[in-house]
């Protein structure tokens, strides 16, 4: 069960300018190897999964998991706001003839363009979909928590390139 309250995480500035590219880099942040939906789903599928949730021993265990995966959902949320934003004002509204997108033919990643209506999307920066095989999950309590310890330092280093 998750509680959604009505705002960001965080507050985030707004951009001064609208930038494709910038959004479509940020899209690695959501869809990629070390997105946050692969944070998201691994995390969700791993409480999931996890047997003896019942042992008193193991369920702070599992409650962290469970825990962290609702967390990851406000961080698409925020992601997706960030990419969202930085498209703001990136075309102005003609009829067809005019080309309305014609500004973003250039753009990294015309897929936002194309299909997207400029909006976020669980793809990586490259327009390639998010895959579900990029969930990690072993029954294994320490080999998901390393997992889940190198999957947040290769969100950590996207997020730093980014």
């Amino acid at each position: 069960m998750y509680l959604r309250i009505d705002r960001l995480q965080i507050e985030l500035p707004a951009p001064t300018e609208p930038d494709p590219n910038a959004a479509a880099a940020v899209q690695e942040l959501l869809g990629g190897r070390f997105g946050e939906m692969n944070t998201l789903m691994t995390y969700t599928y791993q409480s999931f999964n996890f047997r003896l949730h019942k042992n008193p021993v193991l369920k702070p265990f599992r409650d962290l998991v469970s825990n962290i995966a609702t967390e990851e959902l406000g961080h698409i949320e925020l992601v997706s706001a960030v990419i969202n934003a930085l498209y703001v004002g990136a075309t102005k509204p003609s009829p067809p003839e005019k080309a309305p997108l014609k500004p973003l033919k250039d753009a990294r990643n015309t897929y936002h363009a194309a299909m997207t209506g400029l909006t976020a999307f669980p793809f990586d920066s490259h327009g390639a979909p998010w895959k579900g095989e990029y969930i990690f999950v072993s029954g294994n309590l320490t080999l998901d928590f390393l997992y889940n310890f190198f999957l947040e330092v290769g969100a950590r280093l996207a997020k730093m390139r980014v």
